[in-house]
């Protein structure tokens, strides 16, 4: 993919590359990585409405849609007995991390919850599992749009405190917008043990600003 603001430019290195390799020009871009580009007047959505629509054939398209993807009344813990169905479970988890990371920031933390139980699935795993899939049945249009609106970088992050006694560590979040939508995200279990939620919060903080340091870097 080629892109720049000087079409002089574009046009140079699209020549070179013809003439170096052989190489075929396939126009204006319309679908890369799995994810649809549609450009619009005030600037770009990504979408990847039919690839959450091809998850919901293949799992739960006949349920009823919910406004959340995660209730937080469900207290997650690592199943001791036997487990249910792991194989066809990380092929789901793995599905939904590729809607993740690529187009759905919504659902990260629901994700990211439910990725550490991959080895050995239970009843409340799958239980909040399907729920996933009825909140992006009423969400599956969902999309990201980037304007030319507010070109300045926010952040914000999240510290989740320990809240189940099987688990040893805490949660960070972060998400990244410009031009009016997110372009950098990430839920994740903390590598350090916190002893209280202002603990939790100051590495949490220092996970945004380390992500904050590479985007304005990059910018």
């Amino acid at each position: 993919m080629i892109f720049g603001s000087n079409m002089h430019f574009v046009n140079d290195v699209k020549f070179f590359l013809s003439v170096n390799f052989d190489t075929k020009d396939l126009g204006p871009i319309d679908v890369i990585l799995g994810i649809k580009l549609i450009k619009k007047d005030d600037g770009m959505v990504l979408t990847q409405s039919y690839y959450a629509e091809k998850l919901l054939k293949f799992n739960y398209f006949d349920v009823k849609p919910v406004s959340t993807p995660y209730v937080s009344s469900i207290k997650l813990k690592k199943n001791l007995s036997k487990g249910i169905s792991s194989h066809k479970y990380s092929q789901i988890i793995g599905s939904l991390l590729h809607l993740t990371n690529f187009s759905r920031p919504d659902i990260a933390y629901a994700v990211g919850r439910l990725g550490r139980y991959t080895n050995n699935p239970g009843d409340s795993n799958w239980t909040a599992l399907e729920r996933i899939f009825t909140y992006l049945k009423g969400t599956i249009n969902y999309d990201i749009h980037y304007t030319c609106f507010l070109v300045v970088i926010e952040g914000f992050s999240y510290g989740n405190w320990i809240f189940d006694s099987n688990e040893t560590k805490s949660t960070s979040g972060y998400v990244f917008t410009l031009a009016g939508d997110a372009i950098s995200w990430k839920f994740t279990k903390q590598t350090n043990i916190s002893r209280s939620i202002m603990e939790t919060e100051i590495i949490d903080l220092d996970t945004a600003t380390s992500e904050t340091k590479f985007l304005k870097n990059f910018l």
